[in-house]
């Protein structure tokens, strides 16, 4: 399993920098040759590796991230969190199937910054880079993703410390690795035992309700908690969120349709919402 997610890693690094590149270059729309002669790959080695990973070529994936796409679904997108939450979380569509429930701190824990809280925490490799994960008794308590361009490996860590500044961390990176391959491979179920205010919480457990493979708008998420005027609020707590992926911050966009403010690199964003869509498909 370990070295399935390795080899997803490095596949995910190779992504990675396509992406950058297609982004510096949107407006020439480069063509697979052009991108291939970048990255330093014959382009039949890079569609290989790229369609094993994502399940669509360069090109297809180019057309994808593109701001038109993203506003059609933003269309089709708009009475999804009204659909999800009249279904319940409970259902099948629901968007992310995999993670039942969201555990607040208690107000005791949430002002002594998690004092007395036992977190393991550690780096494993997953499909979306290298990744900082802290996990407790009670759940999944940060996922952190090391950007090269936002966040390496020290600054990661020194917000994972903030966010639990007092409480009891213990390094262990063969546990961590073990976690994130029941996360990424074996698609276990798992608590979420975060730390923030009633609001976020709340943000935070709307983004639940976002279907895997669909976007939505700050200002849907505002109108699904019935705060239509909050949006700089919503928008403020969706970026406190400290567990990636599991809490799919991901899947929110500006009004227009662009994709941008992730914490964890907006090229992974990129990848996150496309590689979901794709799949989904």
């Amino acid at each position: 399993m370990t070295n399935n997610l390795e080899t997803e890693n490095e596949n995910y690094k190779k992504i990675e920098k396509v992406i950058k590149y297609i982004d510096e270059n949107f407006k020439d729309q480069p063509s697979i040759d052009t991108i291939s002669e970048y990255i330093g790959m014959s382009k039949f080695h890079l569609i290989r590796v790229f369609k094993e990973y994502v399940g669509v070529t360069p090109i297809q994936f180019l057309q994808s991230i593109t701001l038109n796409y993203a506003k059609e679904h933003l269309k089709e997108s708009k009475s999804i969190l009204d659909s999800s939450l009249d279904i319940g979380l409970s259902s099948s569509s629901r968007l992310h199937d995999l993670f039942v429930n969201i555990i607040g701190v208690t107000p005791k824990e949430y002002k002594e910054f998690g004092k007395n809280v036992k977190i393991t925490y550690g780096y494993g490799a997953t499909p979306f880079g290298e990744a900082l994960i802290g996990f407790t008794k009670r759940g999944v308590s940060y996922l952190g993703f090391v950007d090269s361009n936002n966040e390496n490996k020290e600054q990661l860590f020194e917000r994972f410390k903030e966010i639990w500044a007092k409480a009891d961390l213990i390094e262990n990176d063969d546990e961590a690795q073990e976690y994130l391959n029941k996360i990424f491979i074996e698609k276990e179920k798992f608590d979420l035992y975060v730390k923030g205010t009633n609001f976020q919480i709340n943000i935070w457990k709307a983004l639940l309700n976002i279907p895997n493979g669909s976007i939505t708008t700050y200002q849907e998420i505002a109108n699904s908690i019935n705060k239509p005027k909050a949006v700089r609020a919503v928008a403020s707590a969706i970026g406190s969120n400290h567990i990636g992926y599991l809490i799919p911050c991901h899947r929110v966009l500006a009004k227009s349709g662009a994709m941008s403010g992730y914490r964890w690199g907006i090229e992974r964003k990129k990848i996150l919402v496309a590689y979901e869509a794709l799949k989904n498909n």
